[in-house]
Parts: C-alpha cells; sequence; structure tokens
C-alpha cells in the first residue's frame, strides 16, 4: 500500500527533476574556504545535511501541505516575494525573498558576490554582526551567540556600555560603603579598648 509520505516522495523527486532541489553547495565550499570555519547545509537549511533525505525538513520527510508551501518557495523566482520554504531556515527563506529564486541560481558562479548583493543592513539575529558579514565569516546569522569574538564584544559594549558602567559604579559604590562600614567597626572598637585600658589604669 503506497503511503503519504512516499507519495511525497516521489512529488519532491518529480520536483527535483524539474528543477534544482539540492543544497547549492557552491555557497557552502566558498563560506569553507572563506571563513576556514567547517560550515554546514544548516547555514540555509533546517537540516544539516540539506534538503535531500527523508527527515524532518528533508523533502522525503514533507506532508503535503509542506510540499506546497516548497512548490510555492520554489516558484518565487523573482525577489519581494513571501517565501516559506518548509526545507530552508529563516536564512534561506530570506536568501530567496530579498533576492529570488533566479538570482540564487545565478550566484552559484560567483557565490563570493552574494555578501554584496545582501549588503549591511539586514541582521536576523539582532547581534550587531550583519547578515552578509556572518556569511562571509561562517558564523550563523540566526544564533546570537555565534559571530566574531571581537565583532560581539564589541558590539555589546555599544549597546550595553551604559548598563555596564552603571552596574561597575553600583559595584564600587558598594564596596566603598563595606570598606567604611568596616572602617568604622574597627574605629569603634579601638575606642571601646581604649576606653577599658584607661578605665583599669585610672
Amino acid at each position: 500500500m503506497i503511503t503519504r509520505r512516499a507519495i511525497a516522495l516521489a512529488i519532491g523527486l518529480a520536483a527535483a527533476g524539474s528543477g534544482p532541489a539540492s543544497a547549492h553547495t557552491e555557497y557552502q565550499a566558498f563560506v569553507r574556504e572563506n571563513s576556514g570555519r567547517a560550515v554546514s547545509c544548516a547555514l540555509c537549511h533546517v537540516h544539516s545535511d540539506g534538503p535531500d533525505g527523508t527527515a524532518h525538513g528533508q523533502i522525503g520527510g514533507l506532508s503535503a501541505a509542506e510540499m506546497t508551501r516548497l512548490n510555492r518557495a520554489r516558484a518565487a523566482f523573482e525577489p519581494g516575494q513571501p517565501v516559506d520554504s518548509p526545507i530552508l531556515n529563516g536564512f534561506g527563506n530570506a536568501l530567496v525573498e530579498r533576492l529570488g529564486k533566479k538570482r540564487i541560481l545565478e550566484l552559484r558562479l560567483r557565490p563570493e558576490l552574494l555578501a554584496e548583493e545582501l549588503g549591511d543592513e539586514d541582521d536576523l539575529d539582532d547581534d550587531g554582526i550583519s547578515d552578509a558579514r556572518e556569511y562571509l565569516d561562517g558564523t550563523h546569522p540566526l544564533m546570537k551567540s555565534d559571530g566574531a569574538p571581537w565583532l560581539l564584544f564589541k558590539n555589546n559594549f555599544r549597546r550595553f556600555g551604559f548598563h555596564m558602567l552603571m552596574i561597575a559604579v553600583a559595584t564600587l559604590a558598594t564596596l566603598y560603603g563595606l570598606f567604611c562600614l568596616l572602617r568604622g567597626f574597627a574605629v569603634s572598637a579601638e575606642q571601646s579598648a581604649k576606653e577599658r585600658e584607661e578605665g583599669v589604669v585610672g
């Protein structure tokens, strides 16, 4: 008996024959070479092994509704069309939505130009590092904690520097107050000891 998953896989394979379905490894290869980091398909795809297979986020594991979403996303050849592909993550969908499927396919021959096409405005994970820079650096555009350490520090300091300064001032004030309190206890103890000595002598 033919299962719904088998039908979805058959549809997916048929769609693959009519156009590019696999991950565009040219981008992955460029990022690896440019950044020196090991980058998987999870840079743009839901599954780290890419779209081909039967696991979650792969074509063979899609439901009928997800196949409809996939085909709609794959038809977004021009930029500006809403894209919600079940095999792409937020960055992958944003790429197709911003550039269009046609331009994504063209740039496979010059993957280094993708960063220029993206520009410096988009920052999906809001870590202060543009998606284009993260693409070049091989860091994940959807993970706040994944970025060039110095850039993350600099951006976080710029964003939260005032708060850090206030925390430092409050800490110093607390330490000074504690010092004064202990000093007061010490002076009081010395005074009491002196008074006892004078009382004994008198």
